[in-house]
């Protein structure tokens, strides 16, 4: 498994010249022995790296470590027997949308040598997703899903795809499988405040730039931005070793990154500004872009950032994967579960908040003749139905209506 470059001279009966290179074989060696070991520390470290898991052979051992597969899911013949049984569960309500996203899947990579070749691994994509959505219906699907789905398709075997596939997406890619998008944009409002706290010129240079640009990155894991198979899955050792965080500060290092192309452009031009920046750059240096984001996280980590206190709910993935290293490795399907079903209720009343405030505002003047009491007993009401308790509901309603 070791990286060797074999050559021989036209017409010369030497044995082969074989070169191996000395940090490949060193790092070969310490990733095999950390995924033994199950060192979830080490591993992280070994994927932040220079050349992360270095090829996919070792990303079939590491990955399904870093999502928190049991080591009886790595035998074939434990898993065969239940391997088709999604087929009979009932239709998932988003199958249509999904069908659409597969038929335009594997543009870029890998290179089939037939059309017949392409559509069969198309049939293999839709399977993969089917069965993981087929046996946790409560997950929504996101366009996108497709292009997570396909690196993992391309890279382990298949009796670890729909295991990991369905860890990934109940613990790490929980907020993006919600009924709607309000824990995502949430997440993108902490790029803001990343940029506020490590470089103020240049946020308040986006200041009137929406963060909406970082979506198609974050939602994907940058899958469907990264064109090159060889670059995604460097990227995704990296991705699956840190915490969910990580990669919303990844975005945010990629702003950094552009602070001279940023500041040629106008700030009081921000469809230019989204423009550029809803487009990673190329070439993409992912060496030195994970460096930089292990930086930015270690000197500003989310616990400083307003919009992490205020805006990222306490069942979000991003707070429930960082309690430890590798938290998410420990939690089960059900903790998924349980997490996702209190996100929905919480999005249930803040949708019936938002409603409440329009409500008030649209009826400002008949609500100042209401009686004290009256307004009292409406806030008692929201109170007791409020998730989280009184405390949160009077902190998040300062927070909303106030700041808004």
């Amino acid at each position: 498994m070791s990286q060797m470059d074999s050559s021989s001279e036209s017409g010369d009966s030497l044995p082969e010249k074989v070169i191996i290179d000395p940090f490949y074989a060193e790092k070969e060696e310490a990733i095999l022995k950390a995924c033994k070991q199950r060192d979830l520390t080490k591993l992280r470290d070994l994927a932040e790296s220079r050349g992360g898991f270095l090829n996919d052979e070792i990303r079939q051992q590491a990955w399904p470590i870093l999502l928190g597969l049991p080591p009886k899911c790595f035998d074939d013949s434990s898993s065969s027997s239940s391997s088709d049984s999604w087929e009979s569960l009932p239709p998932h309500q988003d199958e249509d949308q999904i069908q659409l996203d597969v038929d335009r899947a594997f543009t870029y990579y890998p290179n089939h040598d037939s059309e017949s070749a392409r559509t069969l691994q198309k049939s293999h994509l839709s399977s993969l997703i089917l069965s993981v959505l087929r046996r946790h219906p409560y997950l929504h699907y996101f366009q996108g899903y497709h292009d997570i789905s396909q690196v993992l398709l391309l890279v382990l075997p298949p009796h670890l795809r729909s295991p990991a596939l369905a860890r990934l997406s109940a613990l790490r890619i929980r907020d993006f499988m919600l009924p709607n998008l309000q824990a995502a944009i949430a997440q993108l409002r902490l790029i803001p405040d990343i940029l506020k706290v490590s470089d103020p010129p240049l946020w308040r240079h986006l200041s009137g730039t929406e963060p909406f640009f970082a979506l198609s990155g974050t939602l994907t894991m940058y899958a469907h931005d990264i064109t090159t198979l060889g670059e995604i899955t460097r990227l995704f050792d990296v991705l699956l070793a840190r915490e969910p965080v990580f990669s919303v500060y990844m975005f945010a290092a990629i702003v950094r990154s552009r602070r001279e192309e940023l500041f040629d452009t106008p700030a009081d031009e921000p469809e230019m500004l989204h423009s550029i920046l809803s487009k990673l750059p190329k070439p993409l240096d992912l060496e030195g872009l994970i460096g930089d984001t292990v930086a930015l996280v270690e000197k500003y980590p989310p616990e400083r950032l307003p919009s992490w206190r205020w805006g990222i709910s306490g069942c979000s993935v991003l707070k429930t994967a960082r309690e430890n290293t590798g938290a998410s490795v420990g939690q089960t399907m059900e903790d998924g579960r349980r997490f996702f079903e209190r996100q929905v209720k919480e999005l249930q009343w803040m949708e019936r908040r938002e409603k409440a405030r329009k409500w008030v505002w649209k009826n400002r003047r008949p609500v100042r003749t209401l009686g004290l009491a009256v307004l009292v007993g409406i806030i008692a009401i929201l109170l007791r139905r409020a998730p989280g308790g009184p405390m949160a509901w009077v902190m998040g309603f300062v927070n909303r209506w106030w700041l808004t």
